[in-house]
């Protein structure tokens, strides 16, 4: 069977974009959001319902945690384990992937406040032997603020770092499972990857190399490791409790098996918790609970973590490529989302081999979602290889997600909601998770889950491949 750009094609992780959707009970119909009690902010038989059929469509275990105002819900379905039967709490510890990246960034904030890194300052006057020979020239005309938002135009390094899938095999996982590689090693492998285009050129493109220089910049001008720096002055100073950096490739404290399928070239998925995770770095290897990420992005957009002169520039967006015809509008280490009827929302989501999490609070932190998984890639490819056919399990997260933020009255049903003005549909794509503006919801419910990469996904990279024929495990 030939398989075409399987690698890129699309994400387990993927970036919810939706309007009115309707929720769904824990049996699969589907009913209107109601309140559960007049005093409550937040429907908890709704939000229980739709977190039940996200693991009823197929996804092994979720846990979510939303807020509105001081009202809270938590809540956890399905399997943290497939073997044992065991189940998963509200309270686990995920490798949150991607969302690494917001982190990172408010820590750049943070020297730039102290005047310590300047957002417009070549990335040479930091890390210049990261760009040496014929890289120097490049490395001159991409400045810190390039990395961040990711118009630097460096290639993805994880194609680099797990060669087998550019040939449609996963070998490369179990072979690399307890390797530690350096973040400078990550760096060589991006610059050795095609360039995407030119510093500073719009659109961007989304690129996991970007943060592995601002991680290594955060070392340079704090003369202390990146991990080091990020627990003290942006993971403590948030009040997060269970934070944290793995020292070891075990997550410490209670947390969940993590599965990849790789859309169906490791079947039945297999367990990847257990990882060395120094491959991913400042661009992805923290672990969270989602309670910690909904109390992180709080304190970050009402002004707690870095000044509001440093927030808004976090919030000066650019179009960014993450796939074939796609763009979403991202900030610095930080997108946004317009959604009709229920505001303006902030945030990142993330996915590494196994795990996947979504993140997003609205413009005045007051209502938030955050929601990890533990099944990735599960799409499977058509008959002919070519695409990945829409999940029962996409639409199903679509709905928790469309309940736990957009579930007050007035929420505009008939508005089409897209990822930004700068967004467009893909030309041509495989529809991996529906076409973008497509009718997909229920009861005339529609989203728009955009085909390709979105780009916070660790475990592919930004690059498409397109290999001749699939290569056995």
């Amino acid at each position: 069977m030939r398989i075409k750009r399987l690698v890129g094609a699309a994400v387990g992780t993927t970036l919810l974009l939706f309007t009115a959707v309707p929720t769904a009970s824990a049996a699969g119909t589907t009913v209107a959001p109601t309140r559960s009690a007049a005093h409550d902010a937040l429907d908890r038989t709704a939000l229980r319902g739709t977190l039940d059929a996200f693991h009823e469509a197929g996804m092994y275990g979720a846990y979510s945690a939303v807020r509105e105002g001081r009202d809270g819900w938590k809540g956890a379905s399905g399997l943290a384990d497939v073997d044992t039967g065991r189940k998963v709490t509200p309270n686990m510890r995920h490798r949150i992937g991607s969302i690494s990246k917001t982190f990172t960034a408010v820590a750049i904030l943070q020297q730039v406040e102290k005047g310590r890194i300047k957002l417009d300052a070549p990335v040479t006057r930091y890390v210049p032997d990261l760009f040496p020979g014929a890289d120097r020239q490049r490395g001159d005309a991409i400045t810190v603020r390039m990395l961040l938002n990711h118009t630097s135009h460096l290639g993805d390094y994880v194609l680099g770092a797990f060669p087998s899938l550019a040939q449609n095999s996963t070998a490369s996982l179990d072979e690399h499972r307890f390797r530690t590689i350096r973040p400078q090693e990550l760096v060589r492998l991006g610059l050795a990857a095609p360039a995407t285009g030119s510093p500073g050129a719009q659109p961007g493109s989304y690129s996991n190399t970007n943060y592995v220089v601002a991680g290594l910049i955060l070392e340079k001008v704090t003369g202390q490791k990146a991990a080091t720096y990020l627990t003290r002055n942006v993971i403590d100073r948030a009040g997060l409790h269970h934070t944290a950096f793995p020292r070891t490739p075990y997550i410490k404290g209670p947390h969940a098996k993590m599965y990849e399928s790789f859309y169906g070239l490791i079947d039945p998925p297999r367990d990847y918790s257990v990882y060395d995770m120094s491959w991913a770095y400042t661009a992805g290897a923290l672990t969270s609970t989602m309670d910690d990420l909904n109390r992180f992005y709080a304190k970050l957009l009402t002004g707690k973590l870095i000044g509001r002169a440093s927030l808004a520039e976090m919030q000066r967006t650019v179009p960014v490529n993450v796939g074939p015809g796609v763009a979403i509008d991202y900030g610095l280490g930080i997108y946004t989302l317009e959604i009709p009827g229920c505001g303006t929302f902030w945030g990142h989501d993330g996915g590494v081999f196994g795990a996947g999490t979504i993140s997003l609070t609205r413009a005045d932190g007051r209502r938030q979602l955050s929601l990890g998984f533990t099944l990735m890639k599960y799409q499977r490819l058509n008959e002919e290889g070519t695409e990945l056919e829409p999940s029962p399990i996409d639409e199903a997260l679509n709905v928790h997600v469309g309940t736990a933020l957009c579930d007050a009255p007035g929420t505009d049903a008939g508005t089409e909601s897209k990822p930004s003005s700068k967004s467009s549909k893909p030309s041509g794509s495989s529809g991996s998770v529906g076409e973008s503006g497509s009718s997909a919801g229920a009861a005339g419910g529609e989203r728009v889950l955009p085909d390709g990469l979105v780009g916070v996904d660790l475990s592919t990279g930004g690059q498409v491949v397109s290999p001749a024929a699939p290569v056995p495990n």
